[in-house]
């Protein structure tokens, strides 16, 4: 069994004296991990950092062996992520989401050229945060957990939505909401690509993403915790507003 393809390297562990593992996000396999033969040699272990774009080729014996990669760098992104703090915690923010809830093996071509673009967009300090909040929303519509914020719910209306159904994920106008209004999520105007997508709508907008990474997408993979790197990507950035 081969294959060759180019994608986004997630994460990389050591694997005896060495060899590393690493897990790949391709458009054509989905997240996808193998052996790399030397990969702690002082020449292939700065290529494998987190972010890196490279072009991969895999080969197993079967198909559900965990198999060997060969790569090669395409283009690196870890001296802007290292030279910028804001930047390093947002990297590691999505590769920490993508290790967590793609399941492997599984193509999601769509998020990965989401993916790719943001990556690209590491070290523009202006653009990131708007950018990143889109690729959750795109993670979580991917995922079967997207939000519908077009129309109330409940009454019908196209106006006046200030909710998000903590159930549905559906918009939600004051009056659709009723006696519930005190369990009810915000919806940020950042979320409807409306306003000026300040920094404090982009927060209140991670409020409501993250809710849902958390309450339904991890619960629904075994009630597992959200990867930290994405909790602290949000906190750093709430700081700095």
């Amino acid at each position: 069994m081969e294959w060759r393809d180019q994608g986004i390297l997630l994460s990389t562990r050591r694997h005896g004296e060495t060899s590393a593992i690493i897990e790949v996000f391709t458009p054509e396999r989905g997240r996808h991990a193998g052996i790399v033969r030397g990969g702690t040699s002082r020449k292939i272990a700065p290529i494998l950092q987190p972010g890196a774009q490279l072009d991969v080729s895999w080969r197993a014996r079967l198909e559900d062996h965990i198999g060997a990669f060969t790569v090669e760098p395409v283009r690196s992104r870890a001296a802007l992520a290292m030279n910028d703090r804001m930047s390093l915690a947002g990297l590691n923010a999505v590769t920490g989401l993508l290790v967590f809830a793609l399941p492997e093996r599984e193509p999601h071509a769509p998020l990965y050229r989401r993916t790719e673009a943001l990556l690209d967009l590491l070290g523009q300090g202006d653009l990131w945060p708007l950018a990143y909040l889109q690729w959750e929303i795109s993670l979580l519509d991917e995922l079967g957990y997207g939000l519908d914020l077009s129309v109330c719910a409940v009454t019908g209306r196209t106006s006046g939505l200030i909710f998000v159904s903590p159930k549905t994920g559906r918009a939600v106008t004051r009056e659709g909401a009723g006696e519930w209004v005190d369990k009810m999520l915000p919806l940020s105007p950042v979320l409807r690509g409306e306003g000026d997508a300040s920094n404090a709508d982009i927060v209140l907008a991670f409020k409501t993403t993250g809710y849902f990474l958390e309450r339904h997408l991890a619960r629904d993979l075994g009630a597992r915790s959200l990867p930290e790197a994405r909790t602290r990507y949000v906190e750093a950035f709430s700081r700095q507003r």
